[in-house]
């Protein structure tokens, strides 16, 4: 069974990327893929806008999925999230200050400020929780999002401070688009999804034995503090990596992992490549829809992400309020 769902989640994977470039306001002839010299506007439409999107969301979505199932499993709670630990908004707040201060576009000093931003999102839940004695899942995450709202109120100030164009630029910025041009994008994103996929892997016996508990964690020879540390780090770089490049986008790494569980199961040696196969799918498939609903105008990809999480984050925490330990 978990075998089938694996191989349907290849398949449903392969045939989002395979597709979705063909979809939009401009049809895109099968002539066009054969035209590398971009001779004709469907060549540059399909070689220029359309697959450096869709590989920027899938990496993007991959990613995030990644975040999603490292952090549910280091925390044993399914609500864990880089946005319900505050990293995404410490991410965002870097890369809306240089966006202001010292750049109009994104670029590696954007990602550089991002991953500033994301660890010093985690140091300051890190912190809030050492102040209470005694460790609780529910504490962290009560941190992570008053941290989120923290960074989040920084950066309706410095839209506040800022003139037109820069707030504009912003607001739209914090609704989550993977609308790229070229293979420059996609390309700096890979590399640093790649480091960040590679790290939690090395992990999944690891993250397998902290998912039912610390102590038994730490009876098998596993430096429970060291491997926190590690996918802390590892988390906050894909993280910064995604915001910098395609804003906040919200509540992949909280469906894409959960999904899969109830797929494949628990092992993450499986859960891990199943997360991040669908959580790629899914985000180039919400881009899809995004751009095509209402067409020729595009949506932000947030905007459908948020739409679909809503609901989802809410029967979520219903489903297990018991064992989300707030």
């Amino acid at each position: 069974m978990k075998r089938t769902a694996f191989i349907f989640i290849i398949i449903f994977a392969i045939l989002v990327i395979a597709i979705t470039p063909f979809i939009g306001s401009v049809k895109i002839p099968f002539s066009a893929l054969k035209d590398f010299e971009l001779a004709t506007s469907e060549a540059q439409i399909f070689y220029s806008l359309r697959l450096p999107r869709v590989f920027t969301a899938f990496l993007a979505g991959a990613a995030l999925a990644c975040c999603g199932v490292a952090l549910q499993a280091m925390f044993k709670n399914p609500l864990a999230t880089p946005f319900t630990l505050g990293i995404s908004g410490g991410a965002a707040f870097g890369a809306a200050v240089y966006v202001i201060f010292a750049s109009a576009i994104i670029s590696y000093g954007g990602i550089a400020f991002s991953f500033a931003g994301s660890l010093g999102a985690v140091a300051l839940v890190y912190g809030l929780t050492r102040i209470k004695k005694g460790f609780s899942v529910g504490t962290m995450l009560l941190a992570g999002i008053a941290v989120n709202f923290f960074f989040s109120s920084l950066i309706m100030f410095l839209q506040y401070i800022s003139d037109f164009t820069q707030s504009f630029r912003i607001i739209h910025w914090l609704m989550g688009s993977v609308d790229v041009t070229g293979f420059h994008t996609p390309g700096v994103l890979f590399v640093i999804t790649a480091v960040g996929i590679i790290v939690i892997a090395a992990q999944s016996l690891n993250l397998n034995l902290m998912s039912i508990s610390d102590e038994i964690a730490a009876a098998r020879g596993v430096n429970v503090k060291r491997t926190r540390k590690i996918i802390f780090l590892a988390t906050s770089i894909m993280v910064a990596g995604v915001v910098s490049f395609c804003g906040p986008i919200g509540f992949v790494g909280l469906m894409a992992p959960h999904i899969c569980r109830l797929l494949v199961g628990y092992d993450h040696k499986i859960l891990t490549p199943a997360a991040i196969l669908f959580g790629g799918a899914f985000l180039t498939l919400c881009d899809c829809v995004a751009r095509t609903i209402i067409a020729p105008a595009e949506m932000p990809v947030g905007v459908i992400t948020a739409l679909l999480g809503g609901p989802f984050f809410v029967w979520l925490l219903l489903k297990d309020t018991d064992k989300s330990g707030l």
